[in-house]
């Protein structure tokens, strides 16, 4: 992590970095993060420090495979921070979120929330997808996102925000099912709209998750994610198939014997749920990847 930030972050960045996390040293037992992934985009990331050593949160905004999530990482790794994540969805409430009376040992006893947890102990709290869930259930988190810093927990009294606590959003604003986000709870977030991966990002993601795949692969498979993504962005396609998850637990296939053209199919292809799309998506495929195509290519 390290000699990655030293290669990501300016020098007066690092140094400020380096005095927040001595001034903030983690002491707890939860696991911090250790990214598997790196997040490749030095000015995004520049940003995203500089606005976290500020004392502000942070709204992470792109359509698929922009890395929203591997950045969130990234940045709870880089400040020594443990990492809650929250998935949102419709039926998220605010008693999910700050938590609830339980009844244990013959009592009633508060069972803290993924973000009580959080603002207690200096966590980075995730919120991913925000924009799916209601508007009402959020309105809980905005004296926790404003100078006030506190979290008013019903029948508990308040809780004063542990001051190295940050707390970061994920929105695809395309998404099915999504909402526009409340004025006054985006009022609260400085916003980062994140750039779709470039060639040069693709390939550096690739070599990080597997450095076992070989020059000639990596180029196979950045054209095809990339011709996809031009698919999509034309509306010839939907974004179902430009899955860099998919991607990447494909080409893991292809490293357990599964042929190339088999596990691109799995991983991206068959996402599609009409079918004239996926015979669309598939023709795609079948520019750079053929049920012909050894393994081979990927690993020499």
């Amino acid at each position: 992590m390290e000699e990655w930030l030293e290669a990501t972050l300016g020098a007066e960045l690092r140094r400020d970095l380096a005095s927040w996390r001595n001034e903030y040293p983690w002491t707890g037992t939860r696991a911090l993060p250790s990214p598997v992934y790196r997040y490749h985009g030095r000015e995004i990331f520049e940003a995203a420090v500089a606005a976290l050593l500020a004392g502000e949160h942070l709204l992470l905004v792109g359509p698929k495979a922009t890395g929203k999530n591997v950045l969130a990482e990234n940045l709870a790794a880089a400040f020594g921070r443990p990492m809650f994540n929250v998935s949102l969805h419709i039926n998220t409430d605010a008693a999910y979120l700050i938590g609830t009376d339980t009844f244990r040992a013959g009592e009633v006893q508060f069972r803290p929330g993924p973000v009580y947890e959080s603002a207690a102990v200096g966590g980075f709290c995730v919120f991913d997808e925000i924009n799916m869930a209601r508007n009402e259930a959020l309105a809980v988190l905005h004296s926790l996102l404003d100078h006030r810093r506190l979290l008013e927990v019903p029948g508990s009294g308040q809780l004063a925000v542990h001051p190295a606590a940050r707390f970061l959003a994920t929105m695809n604003e395309g998404y099915a099912g999504t909402r526009e986000l409340n004025e006054a709870l985006a009022s609260r977030f400085l916003v980062l709209r994140l750039p779709p991966l470039d060639e040069t990002g693709l390939a550096a993601l690739l070599g990080d998750a597997l450095p076992q795949l070989s020059n000639e692969g990596r180029e196979v498979l950045v054209a095809l994610f990339l011709a996809l993504t031009e698919k999509s962005r034309a509306g010839e396609i939907s974004s179902r198939a430009v899955d860099l998850r998919g991607l990447l637990a494909a080409v893991r296939l292809i490293a357990r014997g599964v042929a190339p053209w088999r596990a691109l199919t799995m991983g991206l292809i068959d996402k599609c749920i009409e079918a004239e799309e996926r015979e669309l998506a598939g023709d795609v495929l079948a520019l750079y990847v053929t049920q012909e195509t050894s393994a081979q290519l990927f690993f020499a």
